[in-house]
């Protein structure tokens, strides 16, 4: 007899390991976490299912560019070349955001062994595919990093706040799109980037006045 596997988004583990304890005062945690599991897959099968093979092509691209956090270091570096003092200031902090989020996703964090969602199972037309990473799905190292980057970039030039937003805001629905993340796993790593983005900026405002 075969042992059913655990539910693969985040929220449907931890309802299972805390209905286990049997502990009445726990049942609207795993409730909600439940509610929270069904949202997660409703939206990734929403996204699968949405008519626009128009989009495959450009978000899969997107996608595939946005590996090694390629578009951030780009801008990164045409902010140092062009932008003077203030634009070497917005690269250097941009660039410390991306690599305090990128070994605290990609180290500790990962250590939550989300599998990859199943995309043939789920739906997810082979148009839109690319490379499924090795790692573990939660959080997403693509949205942290591109949130990182963006906040930590516009609080030295808040010029660049909105264009920086979208193009944040492309890669990180391009990571659902091409079924390589769950919902939840982009939110997550939006939120801890934008966190540590913020802390990146904070830390070297205090620097630089010292």
């Amino acid at each position: 007899m075969s042992v059913p596997r655990p539910p693969e988004p985040v929220e449907g583990r931890l309802a299972e390991r805390l209905s286990t304890r049997h502990d009445p005062r726990l049942s609207r945690v795993v409730s909600l976490l439940r509610r929270l599991d069904a949202a997660d897959r409703g939206v990734y099968r929403a996204v699968a299912d949405l008519p626009t093979p128009w989009l495959d092509e450009p978000l899969r691209r997107a996608s595939d560019f946005a590996n090694f956090s390629r578009p951030w270091f780009l801008t990164a570096a045409a902010l140092a070349a062009f932008g003077g003092e203030k634009g070497r200031r917005a690269a250097l902090t941009g660039v410390g955001a991306i690599a305090v989020t990128s070994f605290l996703v990609n180290q500790p964090m990962k250590l939550v062994a989300r599998r990859r969602p199943r995309r043939t199972q789920l739906g997810v037309p082979e148009t839109r595919w690319v490379g499924m990473p090795s790692s573990a799905s939660f959080p997403s190292g693509h949205s942290a990093s591109a949130a990182a980057y963006c906040v930590a970039t516009s609080a030295v030039v808040p010029q660049l706040r909105w264009p920086l937003r979208a193009a944040a805001g492309v890669v990180a629905f391009s990571r659902v799109y091409t079924g390589v993340h769950y919902p939840g796993d982009v939110v997550a790593g939006v939120v801890v980037g934008a966190g540590l983005g913020r802390a990146a900026s904070v830390v070297a405002g205090r620097l630089r006045r010292r």
